[in-house]
């Protein structure tokens, strides 16, 4: 035996008409009822978890305090990801890391971070405080952060190495980055910016892992 339509269209003297069933009314309406009681008691779909307070170095962001959604938690994640598994979070070493490596990963770091901010819903970006904020702090790392010492070192370390021996490079790459007439500032450079991204990390952790400390 059929069970009753829960929808019915049909033509009722030349005009359209739409019939409902109670059986889709009333669970229609608990529904309503049930989303409309997790938003007034704060546990909607854009739950804002407890305060998490951060201290970014990098880019001289400083002391910032924000309330995390759910897609900041996600934004953070993708982000914290992106430094963790690229030479940026993770700790330089000058003896053995070669630097046109460390700039292609930073570089690439760069424009993976300026996609994911692009990628933020707009009404997030609009209504949500917390999503500005972390917004502001992932733009002002990128700008006043690592743009900086790219854009002094990266062409110009580029260009010195270009023009070194092939077989020099080829055999120790390591070796023969040292050569360059400004290695000990540029490495200063690197290794400061590389302390900061990996500070930066932790704190982005925070948000993911709900930690204020």
């Amino acid at each position: 035996m059929a069970g009753p339509d829960l929808l019915r269209l049909y033509l009722d003297h030349r005009q359209l008409a739409l019939e409902v069933s109670l059986y889709l009314i009333v669970p229609l309406l608990a529904l309503g009822i049930f989303l409309w009681w997790r938003a007034a008691d704060g546990k909607s779909l854009f739950h804002k978890y407890d305060v998490v307070s951060l201290n970014v170095q990098l880019g001289n962001v400083g002391n910032v305090t924000l309330k995390p959604n759910n897609e900041d938690i996600q934004i953070a994640h993708r982000i914290w990801t992106e430094l963790m598994t690229r030479k940026a979070a993770q700790r330089i070493d000058i003896e053995h890391d070669v630097i046109i490596e460390i700039y292609n990963s930073w570089y690439a770091l760069f424009g993976r971070v300026r996609q994911l901010i692009s990628d933020i819903p707009g009404h997030l970006l609009r209504k949500e405080e917390s999503t500005q904020k972390l917004v502001l702090i992932a733009t002002q790392t990128l700008n006043e952060g690592l743009r900086p010492h790219l854009t002094r070192w990266n062409a110009r370390f580029r260009h010195w190495y270009d023009n070194c021996p092939p077989k020099m490079k080829e055999d120790c790459p390591q070796d023969c980055q040292k050569q360059f007439p400004q290695y000990a500032e540029l490495i200063a450079d690197m290794m400061s910016v590389n302390e900061q991204l990996i500070q930066y990390a932790n704190e982005l952790e925070k948000i993911v892992k709900g930690s204020s400390k």
